[in-house]
């Protein structure tokens, strides 16, 4: 929804202030000036990715979520979640989170988080490294390097469609240059027109520029920047997910192991220690839980 806002904003403004300035619309409809933008800047985008860069940027910009759902209500969510299982895993070892683990579709303990099930980065996450905890005996510092690899080859493929963005709103502006010359171009070759004429096919060929760096800059650049923070709202869940189990891994109690991926989000995003506790505990109010 906001980006379908923010992008009716930038156009509104931009063609309102053009019209209460006396202009008017009819002059700005050039399909072929958009043609010979667009296209070329299509063009240079095949030529300049690969096929995994170009069907993951189809794929982000054909699939915006309406919001990240990353929210502070997600997060109390998830860390209530994580206590469960981890103080299952603490009361009664690990191996009796295994059967949760290998069929969560069907696990009663998920299915009374049925968002975050519905999210495959995070459940895939989650169940990859509690069956690699169920399986090995890993080590804290080793957990830790192998997550936050994953996590940076994450980040770095995530940021693909972004970065293709980017490069072609850069682009754009020139493309659109390219079109008005060729519009300036046919004007100055009909020598046999009289001066309105001309003056008006000089008009539409200035129109390439306009468009060239108003798709740059009020469409492509803001789409790329959008990736670029629903990929940094990911990672965030990630890190949570992270640093509360590597407290699990170092022995730390579930209701401390919470708190630790509780400081790990946003401030914006992060659920008050009284509430996590609150929710944890089931509004019981045991202590256990810092209150910084």
């Amino acid at each position: 929804m906001l980006i379908l806002l923010g992008l009716f904003v930038a156009m509104a403004s931009a063609l309102g202030g053009f019209v209460l300035s006396g202009g008017s619309l009819g002059p700005l409809y050039q399909p072929t000036e958009l043609l010979m933008i667009i296209g070329a800047a299509l063009g240079a985008f095949i030529a300049a990715n690969n096929g995994k860069t170009i069907r993951a940027t189809l794929t982000a910009v054909t699939k915006f979520k309406r919001s990240t759902g990353y929210d502070r209500a997600f997060y109390l969510d998830l860390l209530g979640m994580l206590y469960s299982l981890l103080n299952k895993a603490r009361r009664e070892s690990l191996l009796a989170v295994e059967r949760d683990v290998d069929e969560p579709q069907q696990s009663p303990l998920f299915a009374q988080h049925p968002q975050l099930l519905n999210d495959p980065l995070l459940m895939g996450f989650l169940i990859d490294y509690l069956r690699l905890l169920i399986s090995l005996s890993l080590q804290a510092h080793e957990l830790d390097e192998l997550m936050q690899h994953e996590i940076e080859e994450f980040e770095n493929e995530a940021h693909l469609p972004a970065d293709a963005l980017h490069k072609i709103s850069d682009g754009l502006p020139a493309f659109g240059i390219v079109a008005a010359v060729l519009g300036v171009v046919k004007a100055l070759s009909a020598v046999d027109v009289g001066p309105d004429l001309m003056g008006q096919m000089i008009a539409h060929a200035l129109v390439g520029t306009f468009l060239g760096i108003y798709l740059a800059y009020g469409v492509v650049a803001p789409l790329a920047s959008r990736i670029e923070r629903q990929t940094g709202e990911s990672v965030k869940m990630l890190h949570c997910l992270r640093v509360t189990l590597l407290a699990h891994v170092k022995g730390i109690p579930p209701q401390l192991a919470v708190e630790f991926g509780r400081k790990a989000l946003h401030s914006s995003e992060r659920p008050t220690a009284e509430a996590l506790e609150n929710h944890v505990r089931g509004g019981s109010g045991q202590p256990g839980l810092a209150t910084a």
